[in-house]
């Protein structure tokens, strides 16, 4: 049986802030986004962003010693679905597809959010399947309240995506998140209606639907961390962490007005 994390009121004003810490870096370096701009100075610029608010990247040295996450946050282009790293050589040009995934501790709890960026103009294609991404999350995050199984969540990210024609990535999936970065459930893009683990409210889960305008299938370059798709097209990536209540879900990483 999966063991899942209910959290108290006190945790839930805890996941509260780390939520509202993650939205503002994410909301800091999306507006940093533009041609020439290289990956590594939105990647600096993200450190530089999370030391002044006081977090701390749940990136940077993930996966341990063999092979470390070397990025305080996750910089993906165009084809590179997650987990890209930001470098000097790898510059943003007009029509690139830029997703950027915050994750960060705050005060002990974790916040998680990703965007995906049009810059400049881009291709009909480029520009469908980020919109489309964008609202298949927030069909996923419709059906995360008390009563219903994760597996709602996923068919309608899945249905929606779909009746679209895109692919959904299977392979890599949203996760329950508190204390830990990634805490039980799973939370999968595919899936049946109730089916897998009851929704209770103080539940916080990452909701992150992946579509790709071509097939799903993936492979991992040589740096070990960077995911693109086997046929090379392009991917588009939002997420927000959620927390389940008796009514309607409630967005955590929204930008505080």
């Amino acid at each position: 049986m999966v063991k899942v994390s209910v959290k108290t009121e006190a945790e839930i004003d805890k996941m509260r802030e780390a939520g509202r810490c993650a939205a503002f870096v994410l909301d800091a370096v999306k507006k940093q986004v533009a041609p020439g701009v290289s990956t590594w100075d939105l990647d600096q610029f993200a450190k530089k962003t999370m030391d002044s608010v006081g977090a701390v990247s749940a990136s940077y040295g993930y996966g341990g010693k063999k092979n470390p996450f070397p990025g305080y946050i996750c910089i993906s282009l165009n084809e590179e679905v997650v987990h890209g790293i930001g470098r000097r050589d790898r510059v943003i040009r007009e029509g690139d597809l830029v997703s950027l995934d915050v994750a960060l501790f705050y005060n002990g709890f974790a916040g998680d959010n990703t965007v995906t960026v049009a810059v400049g103009t881009v291709d009909g294609e480029r520009e469908a399947l980020s919109k489309v991404t964008e609202q298949a999350l927030y069909r996923g995050i419709e059906q995360a309240k008390e009563g219903n199984c994760i597996g709602d969540i996923s068919w309608a990210i899945q249905s929606f995506a779909e009746a679209h024609h895109l692919g959904v990535v299977w392979e890599l999936v949203g996760h329950g998140i508190g204390k830990e970065m990634h805490e039980e459930p799973q939370v999968p893009n595919i899936g049946r209606s109730h089916t897998g683990v009851h929704l209770k409210a103080g539940m916080t889960l990452a909701i992150e639907p992946m579509l790709t305008s071509g097939a799903p299938r993936l492979r991992t370059l040589e740096d070990g961390w960077t995911i693109v798709t086997a046929d090379g097209k392009p991917s588009a990536h939002f997420e927000h962490t959620v927390l389940i209540t008796k009514e309607a879900p409630e967005i955590l990483t929204r930008v505080k007005n």
